[in-house]
């Protein structure tokens, strides 16, 4: 992804630091090397490998060439920033730095060796930060003299595009500390989320549940991966798919982090990984880069079927479930618009279409729980309702002649349509569900502010909301109805209601109520 949209500022905001020294100039170190030139900082950039701050000079020169090129700024700002930009050879050139960022290898030993090491170099009143976002900071700082001036600095990749920030103090890090680098920071131009120090910090602990359901639902063999995809960009709003997200970040990465996390969080089931991943990888399977993953590339773009065209059957009687006073106004729209003759008895008639809009239920049970013919049942997913991409799940006694009667009448004026097997939640019932379910423990835990959580995760993630907004935006009673009704089908706890959501929905507070 090109860099190249980062603009300066005509006045470069003031800095609580002067100059920056950054160790490690891969992306994260490039990234992190541009923008503090362009908030008007002196960065000396270290590398242990001969020539790498070279190219990282070279690489971050030809960014703002290109911005001159296309005028986002001129060229006395370009070679003000290029000057800016200077080699420390040695660790040892660092020393006049006010702050020091490490951009290495994310191994604990690694950063707390180099740590060490600056510690005998830098001032006292010098800042360490570390970008790792993985591992603690409390762990990072333990093996410093003075703990108190190491803290967590971590910028999303690549870094000018991705306008967030997480800042994480440790346990033993001053309270100035934390300001000044904050501070720092908002200076560069980024959204400045502060979080605690735990598992995953903010915005990588907040994406748990987006990939991880995703798996499960493909475990489940109730759909496939481009099904799964296309409902959640098209009836949920996100900027990709979890699959395609997967294959873009590769699972050399994407299964490191999740079992990483699940496992620093003492095996906390929300944070499940699947085998599926495991698999993968042992296989080769990581994504773009290998080729392929969740799906195969051809000059890096995935080869996805065509989705098939929808089935062409004459209109039947329909029969929309009463349970619901707003799915069944919302189906009853539908079917009158399409022309088809909709009953309006209590029961259905022997050659009936029933469709039901269950919360957290499958077809079964829905059917089961409300006396139905489940062979002539369909279930539809009406969390999104019914303006974009429309679900819609079968029991596996229903037949078919009635699962292609409601496929062609769902898509009768041109929607695209989405057919799978049953499942308790749909898809997009229980990914929203457990990614609000996060959010909301994520502020149970006390780890973020209700608002930053959604910020940092608009701006981390790409959500269309962040997890609290998404909530509210859903209605809480209905996300905490479909937790409730999967913990009870399933028996597993990833499923159990946050105690900030379950308050909040039945107070009927806002979840972004602090």
């Amino acid at each position: 992804m090109s860099t190249d949209t980062s603009s300066t500022p005509a006045h470069a905001p003031s800095t609580p630091f002067r100059t920056l020294g950054i160790v490690g100039t891969g992306a994260m170190g490039r990234g992190i090397a541009q923008i503090a030139a362009q908030a008007g900082l002196t960065v000396y950039l270290h590398d242990q490998r001969e020539g790498a701050v070279a190219e990282a000079r070279e690489f971050i020169a030809g960014i703002w060439a290109r911005g001159v090129q296309k005028q986002r700024l001129n060229e006395v700002e370009a070679e003000r920033h290029r000057a800016s930009l200077k080699e420390a050879a040695k660790l040892a050139e660092l020393a006049e730095c006010d702050i020091v960022v490490e951009a290495i290898v994310e191994r604990l030993e690694a950063k707390q060796a180099l740590f060490q090491q600056l510690e005998e170099i830098l001032d006292d009143q010098a800042v360490l930060a570390t970008n790792t976002s993985s591992l603690s900071v409390t762990a990072i700082a333990s093996a410093c003299r003075n703990p108190a001036r190491v803290v967590g600095f971590h910028f999303f990749n690549p870094v000018p595009l991705m306008k967030i920030v997480e800042v994480i103090p440790g346990l033993r890090t001053a309270p100035e500390v934390t300001e000044r680098v904050a501070a720092l920071g908002k200076a560069m131009g980024h959204f400045t989320a502060r979080a605690t120090d735990t598992p995953g910090f903010l915005v990588n602990h907040a994406g748990r549940a987006y990939g991880t359901e995703a798996l499960r639902i493909l475990g489940e063999s109730v759909t496939d991966p481009a099904t799964i995809d296309r409902i959640l960009v098209d009836q949920g709003g996100f900027r990709m798919g979890p699959f395609s997200l997967l294959d873009l970040t590769g699972l050399d990465v994407s299964h490191a982090v999740m079992e990483s996390i699940y496992h620093q969080y003492y095996e906390e089931p929300r944070f499940r990984p699947s085998p599926l991943t495991r698999q993968r990888l042992t296989a080769g399977l990581l994504g773009r880069k290998s080729g392929a993953g969740f799906y195969r590339y051809v000059d890096g773009k995935p080869q996805v079927a065509d989705e098939p065209p929808l089935p062409s059957v004459p209109p039947c009687p329909v029969w929309i479930s009463p349970d619901n006073s707003e799915a069944r106004q919302a189906l009853s729209h539908l079917v009158d618009a399409a022309g088809w003759p909709l009953e309006d008895g209590d029961t259905p008639t022997s050659e009936a279409l029933c469709l039901v809009a269950p919360l957290g239920e499958d077809t079964t049970a829905a059917a089961l729980r409300l006396g139905l013919p489940p062979e002539r049942c369909v279930a539809v997913d009406l969390l999104g309702g019914l303006d974009g991409r429309r679900s819609l799940m079968t029991s596996p006694a229903t037949l078919a002649a009635y699962r292609n009667a409601a496929m062609a009448l769902l898509g009768n004026d041109g929607t695209p349509v989405s057919a799978f097997n049953d499942s308790n939640g749909f898809v997009l019932q229980r990914v929203v569900a457990c990614i609000v379910n996060v959010g909301s423990d994520i502020a149970q835990q006390g780890v973020a502010e209700p608002d930053t959580i959604d910020r940092a995760v608009e701006l981390g993630l790409g959500y269309p909301r962040g997890p609290l907004a998404m909530g509210d935006h859903y209605g809480s009673r209905r996300i905490l109805t479909v937790l409730d009704n999967l913990l009870a089908a399933t028996g597993d706890p990833r499923y159990r209601a946050s105690p900030w959501l379950r308050r909040r929905a039945t107070l009927g507070l806002p979840l972004t109520t602090p």
